[in-house]
This record gives structure tokens, sequence and C-alpha cells, in this order.
């Protein structure tokens, strides 16, 4: 069973290591979804203004939580490692 880095690199949630303002949170989740990151990141501000406060708790959740672009899945139940 894989860790919780192993699953989002899986889904292509990963902070790209190009494109980046502050950790890449919004950059991968517009690369995921398949918008570009100025989008995804006036997306975030706006929620931000629908829901105050709530990306303040999202935001660095998701920064810890989603691997790097170079994150290597662990083969074997042992931790993966940067390339």
């Amino acid at each position: 069973m894989g860790t919780i880095h192993d699953g989002m690199a899986r889904q292509g949630l990963v902070r790209p290591v190009d494109g980046r303002v502050l950790g890449g949170v919004c950059a991968g989740l517009g690369r995921r979804f398949g918008i570009a990151p100025f989008h995804a990141r006036l997306l975030f501000v706006l929620i931000l203004f629908v829901l105050p406060g709530s990306q303040l708790i999202v935001y660095p959740l998701l920064w810890i939580l989603m691997p790097t672009e170079h994150w290597v899945p662990a083969a074997s139940g042992t931790p993966g490692t940067p390339a």
C-alpha cells in the first residue's frame, strides 16, 4: 500500500519545479485539471472571497501532501526518494 505522496503522484497531483510562484500548488492543480497556472491562481483567489480563510488551511496542507514533480514512488514499501 502506497503513501499519500504515491497516490497523489499517480493521480497527477504534483508540484511542478517550473512555473512556481510560492509552493507550486496552484500550478500543479492547474496542470492536473488542464488549465493555465494563472487561471488556477485566479480561481484560488476568487474562492478565497467566497469562502474566506479556507485557503489558508487548504494551501499549506496541499503544499505538504503534494509531492514535487521529481517524486519517485516507492517500489517495495520503502519511502520514495526525490530524483
